[in-house]
């Protein structure tokens, strides 16, 4: 997928991570961008980067999402924002929510403040499954993510600047996600800790993640939330397919549900699907453009309820094990070579 000419320079915060190293490499390819400058606070992985891209297209800015004023300086002739910054590891967000408010509810809207300040042409926020009916602090403060990114684009449905969001599953082999623990755990003759036999979760590659983003980019209206159809898995399918592939003994202990988690996670809720619009790989759903004065609206349209789904990850294509194998394998060989 290609993104559109328009955008020559971009701006990707917390692009240290997964996703911006991915995006990064993807980006690079394409002549018409000029510039691509990662906005992180960890200026040890900044420097890894440099070394190792040592590309001029790159510029490194060091700072918080949480001062607004660097974000200000660091969208200065932008015109494409990707939003990646945020703290996502569920239980350490359960025990500190204040600081996962702080990033991903007043981060994301100095990143939406200062885009539009800026005049940049769109700002694309990740969110995720979790902030979909949330739970956890980590997902509440993401769907509040949301609710700003649609909130501001009701303000002005003439505004140069565009907001749309992203949601996505787990990015398979991420950092911090559960596929390079689980080896880690198995290259070390160790059991695998599965919290519940029946836990399922969305499996998304990186590169369709990229591919997400740069379809909300050059598709997305004001406050439209895309997602990206997807397989889902077992984990506990998951574990005993790592463990044959790296032809060990397996092990498996269960330890319990930790805190905020769900044992399937879900993309698109029963009540979105009443006005979600979709084709063969995308769910899109619209700006809600109502105005408070409700009695000037008298019905929901003609879906029924009681006769839609949500969209979950036990209700998605789930990979059955041989599947799920062949997609491991490539995962395994990739970990090996970094």
């Amino acid at each position: 997928m290609k993104l559109n000419k328009k955008f020559k320079k971009i701006l990707i915060t917390g692009g240290t991570g997964s996703f911006g190293n991915e995006a990064l490499k993807r980006f690079l390819k394409i002549r018409t961008v000029s510039e691509i400058r990662i906005f992180s606070r960890d200026e040890l992985k900044q420097d890894l980067m440099r070394n190792n891209y040592s590309n001029n297209k790159i510029k490194f800015i060091v700072g918080d999402v949480r001062n607004k004023s660097s974000v200000i300086n660091a969208s200065k002739n932008i015109d494409l924002i990707f939003h990646a910054a945020a703290l996502k590891q569920v239980p350490s967000c359960e025990f500190f929510p204040d600081e996962a408010i702080q990033t991903n509810f007043e981060g994301s809207k100095n990143v939406i403040e200062s885009g539009i300040f800026n005049s940049v042409k769109k700002i694309i926020l990740l969110s995720t499954d979790k902030a979909v009916e949330p739970i956890n602090a980590m997902g509440m403060s993401k769907a509040l993510m949301e609710k700003l990114a649609i909130a501001y684009s009701k303000k002005d449905l003439n505004s140069k600047t565009i907001i749309n969001c992203v949601r996505y599953g787990n990015v398979i082999a991420s950092r911090g996600s559960v596929i390079p623990y689980f080896i880690k755990k198995i290259i070390q003759n160790k059991s695998a800790p599965i919290t519940h036999k029946e836990m399922t979760r969305f499996l998304l590659s990186l590169d369709d993640a990229i591919n997400l983003v740069i379809y909300a980019a050059n598709k997305g209206g004001h406050g439209e939330i895309f997602i990206k159809k997807t397989t889902a898995a077992r984990v506990l399918d998951v574990a005993k397919c790592l463990f044959k592939i790296l032809n060990k003994k397996e092990k498996i202990n269960f330890i319990g549900i930790r805190h905020g988690e769900k044992i399937h996670e879900t993309l698109v809720s029963q009540n979105e699907m009443l006005h979600v619009k979709s084709n063969r790989d995308f769910y899109r759903i619209p700006l809600d453009n109502r105005n408070l004065n409700y009695e000037s609206y008298f019905s929901i349209g003609k879906k029924n309820q009681s006769s839609l789904r949500a969209y979950t990850s036990n209700n998605a294509n789930i990979l059955n094990m041989k599947n799920l194998e062949k997609v491991l394998k490539n995962i395994v060989k990739d970990i090996f070579k970094q």
